[in-house]
C-alpha cells in the first residue's frame, strides 16, 4: 500500500465512521437542560429550554417547553455551557522525541492528515473554536476551510500560518545542519522594518486571519539564545502597523519582559505566555487593553518531559526546566492585577485533547472556576474577534455548547470529561 494511504487509513476511519450524529440543515431542536451557564460570569439558569433552529439559537426559555415540531434533546441531568475556545493551538504537530525528524520526513499531505485528526480530537474534548498560531499556511488554511465547509469535524478556526520571526530566532529553523536550514528556513523570517512588512503582507495574501510573531526567544528552539527580546523596536512597530493596514491584529509569543514590553508599546493586541512579565508589563497590559494568553499547560508539559524523559537537546531541556514552571506564577500576578486573560493552552506542545487540563492549572493560579470558564468563553471570543457569534448562549449566536455530568463550578476537573458536544446545531458527541 502507498505509505501515505497506509498512514491516512486510521484517520479516514475517524472521519467517515465518527461523523456527526445528525446534521443541522433546518432542523428545529430544543434542549431540556437542568442547569445552563448561558453567560459565564453570571448566575446559571436552573431548568431551562434552549431552542435551536438550524445552526443558531432561537431563544432560551425558563422551564422545560417543547414547541410543536421540535426534536427534544434531554440534558435535564447535565450541566450545559458554551463550547470552549482555545486561543493558542498547533493542530499540525505534537511534541515528542521524533518531532524534528517528522518535520523533515513529512509532506503537506501528511501534516494535513495529522491536523485533521487533532481538530477532531479538540472538538470532541469540548473546544468548539480555536486559534491556530504557528503552522504551515497552506495546511492551516486548508483545515480551516474544510471545517467551515463541513467536510472535516473540528473547531471553528482562525489561523496565523507560520510565525513572523527574526532570522535565526524562535520561529525560524534552528539546530540542524546549515544546508538543511537553508532549505527548511521559515520564509516569513525577516530582518529590518521593510522586510518584516513584506512578511506580514505575504501572510495576509495567503489567507492568515491573524499575525503571530515571536517577540522573544522560546523554550523549544534548539539554540541557546535565551528568552528575551529578539526583534528590534522598529521591526516590531513595522509589523504591527503593516498588519493594522491590512485589517489584522498581531499576537506575540513572548517570555521575557523586554520582549513583552516592547511589543505592547508597539501596539500589539495580545501576548502568548508572558512568563517573566514585570510591573511595567502589567501597566502596559492595563493601559492598552491587550490580552494575556497564559498557556500554563505548555510550561507544565515541557517541565514534566524534561524531568521524566531524556530525549530533549540540552538547550531545550535547560529552558524547559527553568522557564516552564514560571508561567503559572505570571498568571497569578496578572489576574490579581486585572489583566484580561484569554484561555489558551499551546496544545501541540501538550497532547491534543487534553486542553481542559488548563482549567485546573488556572484555578491553582488563583482564578475561580467561574473566572476560568469566563476566560475560555466570553473573553476568548472577544480576543479571537468572534464574540458576535460565539462565547455565550444567546439568541442569534451559533448553537455551540457542551455538557458535563457534574457541576464545573464545584470542580473544574469535570471539564476533562465532556459528555455532549454540539457545534452549529450539529451533535458531534452524546445523544
Amino acid at each position: 500500500m502507498n505509505p501515505l494511504l497506509r498512514r491516512a487509513a486510521p484517520l479516514f476511519a475517524l472521519l467517515f465512521f465518527a461523523v456527526p450524529l445528525s446534521a443541522q440543515d433546518d432542523v428545529f431542536r430544543v434542549i431540556h437542560a437542568g442547569w445552563v451557564l448561558d453567560v459565564p460570569g453570571e448566575a446559571p439558569r436552573i431548568d431551562a429550554s434552549i431552542l435551536i433552529r438550524g445552526e443558531r439559537i432561537e431563544s432560551i426559555r425558563d422551564g422545560f417547553v417543547t414547541p410543536s415540531g421540535a426534536e427534544v434533546i434531554d440534558l435535564r441531568d447535565h450541566y450545559v455551557m458554551p463550547g470552549f475556545i482555545d486561543s493558542h493551538v498547533h493542530l499540525s504537530n505534537e511534541l515528542g522525541p521524533d518531532r524534528a525528524f517528522e518535520a523533515l520526513r513529512s509532506n503537506d499531505a501528511d501534516v494535513a492528515l495529522d491536523a485533521a485528526r487533532a481538530a477532531r480530537v479538540t472538538l470532541m474534548s469540548g473546544f468548539t473554536a480555536a486559534q491556530d498560531v504557528g503552522n504551515g499556511l497552506a495546511v492551516a488554511t486548508a483545515i480551516r476551510d474544510a471545517i467551515n465547509a463541513g467536510d472535516v469535524p473540528g473547531p471553528r478556526l482562525r489561523v496565523s500560518g507560520p510565525a513572523v520571526s527574526p532570522t535565526g530566532g524562535h520561529g525560524d529553523v534552528n539546530g540542524l545542519a546549515l544546508d538543511v536550514m537553508d532549505v527548511r528556513t521559515n520564509r516569513y523570517a525577516c530582518d529590518g522594518p521593510a522586510d518584516c512588512r513584506r512578511a506580514v503582507r505575504e501572510l495576509v495574501r495567503g489567507g492568515a486571519d491573524v499575525i503571530k510573531i515571536t517577540a522573544t526567544g522560546g523554550v523549544l528552539s534548539n539554540t541557546a539564545a535565551g528568552v528575551e527580546q529578539q526583534f528590534f523596536d522598529d521591526e516590531l512597530a513595522s509589523i504591527v502597523e503593516a498588519a493594522r493596514m491590512m485589517g489584522r491584529r498581531v499576537t506575540a509569543h513572548a517570555h521575557g519582559a523586554t520582549g513583552i514590553n516592547s511589543f505592547l508599546r508597539a501596539g500589539g493586541a495580545s501576548i502568548e505566555h508572558s512568563t517573566y512579565l514585570d510591573d511595567e508589563s502589567i501597566r502596559l497590559f492595563l493601559e492598552t487593553g491587550a490580552y494575556m494568553v497564559p498557556t500554563i499547560l505548555a510550561g507544565v508539559t515541557v517541565a514534566e518531559i524534561a524531568t521524566q524523559e531524556d530525549w530533549m537537546p540540552a538547550a531545550i531541556r535547560e529552558k524547559s526546566l527553568t522557564v516552564g514552571p514560571q508561567i503559572q506564577g505570571s498568571l497569578r500576578r496578572a489576574h490579581a492585577a486585572g489583566v484580561k486573560i484569554a484561555f489558551g493552552t499551546d496544545s501541540g506542545v501538550s497532547m491534543h485533547g487534553q486542553n481542559a487540563r488548563e482549567f485546573q492549572l488556572m484555578v491553582e493560579a488563583g482564578m475561580t472556576p467561574m473566572e476560568a470558564l469566563h476566560s475560555a468563553t466570553v473573553v476568548a471570543s472577544e480576543h479571537i474577534q468572534m464574540d458576535a457569534d460565539i462565547g455565550t448562549l444567546e439568541a442569534g449566536k451559533f448553537a455551540d455548547l457542551v455538557a458535563t455530568a457534574a457541576n464545573p463550578l464545584d470542580d473544574v476537573a469535570v471539564l476533562m470529561d465532556i459528555r455532549f458536544v454540539m457545534k452549529g446545531g450539529t451533535i458531534y458527541k452524546g445523544n
